[in-house]
């Protein structure tokens, strides 16, 4: 999932866990709701002055809004965990090796 719909998704749900609709958002941040649907959905990146009244309303710091762990699905976790096997430490990929190896003895 590309990073505009993971951070749409993100907004969503912290808009939501906070009560607040679409419109009392969009109004508060003063940007027009179909402009924040559109960040929702992925369709539209917003620039870094929205983002910021999106956080501070929000009440939630900047870097909240890109935390994207939850919404990434097995294969993207795959395929980020390959694409950067190669640059870990060689005491880090012992921890890792450690760490998978421990979870699978456990079983």
């Amino acid at each position: 999932m590309n990073s505009k719909k993971l951070l749409g998704k993100r907004i969503k749900e912290i808009r939501k866990q906070r009560g607040f609709t679409q419109e009392a958002l969009a109004e508060t941040v003063n940007i027009d709701i179909t402009t924040l649907s559109g960040i929702e959905s992925g369709r539209h990146f917003p620039s870094l002055v929205t983002l910021e009244k999106i956080a501070q309303t929000l009440n939630v710091a900047l870097i909240t809004l890109f935390n994207f762990d939850n919404h990434l699905s097995i294969d993207d976790m795959k395929i980020i965990i390959s694409n950067n096997i190669n640059l870990l430490s060689d005491d880090d990929i012992k921890f890792v090796y450690k760490l998978i190896n421990k979870k699978y003895l456990e079983n």
